[in-house]
């Protein structure tokens, strides 16, 4: 046997070892090791405590320790590049959602990742509508009611936002320019502090999540007049869609969902999917979901990647037409 021919067999076998190795390490994952599940936001917030339950029920389905990890900053950005960078092992996923692949890619000019390329979609968690709530003082019963309120005297009326280019600031302002009406905008830092205010008549309307807002629409503090959803909320059904109140095809919905690192290995990425969606629809996690105006989505994999990319074009037009812009 010649040379050339003796190192090209060498070759083969190295190579064969390799993908063999890469193989069994797939096949034994998780393999005892610890998976980190990473909230890019602070801890007790609605991403926080879906990721906490979620967590939970995929460590019994795959047999391993889910810890939740939060890494906070820059509204989600700082803990989702850092998920982007870590190994495509399956050992590091991101709880992402609307605010971190569908708005981010819009409002910040310099953002470190690209939610389309950097990721590999793994399943949409579940979905929420907005609630449009007013203090009770604000004189409208329905939103018809307050629209004309705002057309009377543009200059009057404020909103409340979790902060600049956050998710409900940017459905606010696709309602303002699909109404065709002024509000003045008052960013907080986030949702609690912006609802006291909201509650104290500071400002006069506000888009909130339905599970953070329901508690005071039960109890009469503040007045729901439509949802965002294209369906009514179970929780609020008596409580219209904007799109039944005038607005046909208005929908800006808050989404969470489960991304790992780009490039993860298809088994590993199969896996993953089919123990979130086991978790959505056990025993815990999808009565939890139900109690908090939140619906389990069955969007995984690569109709989640298509709905990422629809999702920016959706926001990158608002962010556009609203000229917001974030350093």
């Amino acid at each position: 046997m010649n040379a050339g021919l003796i190192r090209r067999c060498g070759a083969w076998a190295a190579g064969a070892i390799v993908a063999l190795s890469a193989v069994s390490a797939q096949a034994s994952w998780p393999n005892d090791k610890i998976i980190r599940l990473v909230v890019p936001f602070a801890a007790g917030g609605s991403t926080d405590l879906i990721a906490r339950k979620l967590a939970d029920g995929l460590g019994k389905q795959l047999g391993a320790n889910v810890i939740v990890e939060n890494r906070p900053g820059a509204g989600g950005t700082v803990g989702t590049d850092y998920v982007a960078r870590q190994p495509a092992d399956g050992y590091t996923i991101l709880m992402g959602s609307v605010s971190t692949h569908g708005s981010a890619p819009c409002i910040y000019p310099k953002l470190p990742y690209d939610a389309a390329r950097d990721f590999t979609p793994l399943a949409v968690v579940a979905t929420i509508p907005n609630v449009i709530v007013i203090n009770k003082d604000v004189p409208a019963r329905n939103l018809q009611e307050f629209v004309q309120l705002l057309k009377q005297d543009p200059e009057k009326y404020t909103y409340a936002s979790n902060g600049p280019g956050t998710s409900n600031h940017l459905a606010s302002a696709l309602f303002t320019s699909t109404a065709g009406v002024k509000m003045t905008h008052v960013p907080y830092r986030g949702s609690g502090p912006a609802l006291i205010d909201l509650l104290g008549g500071q400002v006069n309307m506000m888009m909130d999540v339905v599970m953070t807002s329901y508690p005071y629409i039960k109890e009469g503090k503040i007045r729901a007049l439509a949802v965002t959803s294209s369906q009514r909320s179970k929780l609020l059904p008596d409580v219209p869609t904007v799109a039944e109140s005038g607005y046909p095809g208005f929908e800006a919905i808050v989404w969470f969902g489960m991304l790992a690192p780009p490039h993860l290995p298809t088994d590993i990425r199969d896996r993953l999917s089919k123990a979130i969606v086991d978790v959505q629809n056990g025993p815990s996690l999808k009565p939890y979901l139900e109690e908090q105006g939140a619906e389990v989505s069955s969007i995984a994999n690569d109709a989640f990647a298509s709905l990422i990319k629809n999702e920016t074009a959706k926001w990158c037009k608002v962010v556009k037409q609203a000229n917001i812009r974030l350093d």
